[in-house]
């Protein structure tokens, strides 16, 4: 599964045309002691909005490595997410870090940060190179925190609100991260609201039967990756939830439902009901192999738990809908819960929020707790399309299913189901 995160991250959600003047230009950290896994300098992109007091810091994902096997094999594979050697000079944003008001209404010309992942640890490492186990280090936890202190001279001091977002492995990063910031904010002297947007990072723990003490392989489960990342980065979670477990649970941290409650600061949960990284773990790999009856209701009953584990959640986006991150998405505005948009919905929450410190009510008619009712992968008419991996050609859940060997009819009334919305409008 490790491998399949990474590939699946692979897809850079950026391009780089030729310069333009709205596109964010890298910054090396000023400190030289906190690198990348392999040493070279680890640093950021940033687009100022000179005036402007909100600022978004955007955490990369990529999955992670986490021992000597699975840190080679990403560093053949991916050294981008290892190595800064290989980084772009400017990045353009899309989606909520675009600098056009058309794909972007609300964060356009806020101050914008993107941070590339090339710590391979979820964002928590805290350590200096490891020599005894790996030629790697891994410091996520600390690049952030460098991050914000060379922020200072650009006017982060001065924010009104800012905003730790990441998807996939950078959402985690938020979960792991936004206490720390907060505190460190504060500690500045700034009075800025610090908010999280957790994009694709809230994850259930495996269902799949594995060895209990995974090798030191490729193939672990997250659980198992995660026991061992830990170890191996020095890594840190959040000082709320370590105190509720013991000494070598603390990878329970890293899903959302068991760190949620113990979070102070607002946050924003954006999960797609049946997220693809998620089935990947599970070996469910949507029209590139055949799917089982126990697959078939494995995906279903995903949705069913999702849906429980954002519950307690105050402000959420959850559409009924296959795939896998969603706010760096130049058509991030055209998906909808109960007919509300992502970008209007954390327009209603940043309202709401705003509310609540002046001492106002909220606004009426504004949402921002949206999680699909309807039971089926792609039952939301505004769902992404469906791609089947064999053919690169756009599909039907209907068609992939039965392409990937399916009994429509031995699975009666639920498949039924899924048979008259496919076959309605999209």
């Amino acid at each position: 599964p490790c491998q399949d995160f990474i590939t699946a991250q692979h897809r850079h959600p950026f391009s780089t045309p030729a310069l333009s003047t709205d596109d964010m230009r890298l910054h090396f950290l000023r400190n030289t002691q906190v690198t990348c896994n392999d040493g070279t300098a680890a640093g950021f992109y940033l687009k100022e909005s000179r005036g402007n007091r909100r600022w978004i810091l955007f955490l990369e994902g990529g999955w992670c490595c986490y021992s000597k096997e699975s840190c080679d094999a990403r560093y053949q594979t991916v050294p981008r997410l290892m190595s800064s050697s290989v980084w772009p000079q400017t990045k353009t944003g899309t989606g909520i870090l675009s600098s056009r008001a058309e794909e972007n209404p609300h964060w356009y010309n806020a101050n914008r940060v993107f941070i590339p992942y090339c710590s391979s640890d979820v964002w928590t490492g805290t350590g200096p190179r490891n020599t005894n186990t790996t030629e790697y280090s891994f410091m996520g936890s600390l690049i952030i925190r460098e991050v914000i202190k060379d922020l200072i001279p650009k006017g982060i001091k001065m924010a009104k609100v800012i905003m730790l977002a990441g998807t996939s492995a950078g959402g985690t990063g938020v979960l792991l991260n936004i206490e720390r910031v907060a505190s460190q904010l504060a500690q500045l002297g700034t009075d800025a609201q610090v908010r999280g947007l957790v994009d694709s990072g809230w994850f259930l723990e495996s269902k799949k039967e594995r060895p209990t003490n995974c090798p030191e392989t490729v193939s672990c489960s997250p659980e198992d990756a995660i026991k061992n990342g830990l170890r191996l980065w020095n890594g840190a979670v959040p000082e709320q939830c370590q105190q509720l477990y013991q000494k070598g649970e603390e990878w329970q941290c890293f899903f959302g439902h068991r760190l949620y409650s113990t979070l102070t600061s607002p946050l924003f949960v954006v999960q797609w009901l049946f997220d693809e990284e998620q089935l990947r773990v599970e070996n469910i790999y949507m029209g590139a192999q055949s799917l089982s009856d126990e697959q078939w209701q494995y995906i279903q009953n995903l949705g069913l738990e999702l849906k429980n584990s954002l519950r307690g959640v105050t402000a959420v986006f959850a559409p009924s809908c296959l795939s896998h991150t969603v706010i760096t998405k130049s058509e991030w505005m055209s998906f909808q819960v109960k007919g509300t948009s992502l970008p209007r919905a954390l327009h209603c929450w940043d309202r709401s929020l705003e509310a609540t410190r002046n001492n106002r009510s909220p606004a009426k008619g504004c949402p921002f707790h949206l999680v699909d009712t309807c039971q089926w992968p792609q039952c939301n008419p505004t769902c992404p399309t469906l791609v089947d991996q064999a053919t690169q050609q756009e599909a039907t859940l209907l068609q992939m299913l039965v392409a990937m060997g399916l009994d429509l009819q031995k699975l009666g009334s639920v498949t039924l189901g899924v048979c008259v919305v496919e076959m309605g409008p999209k």
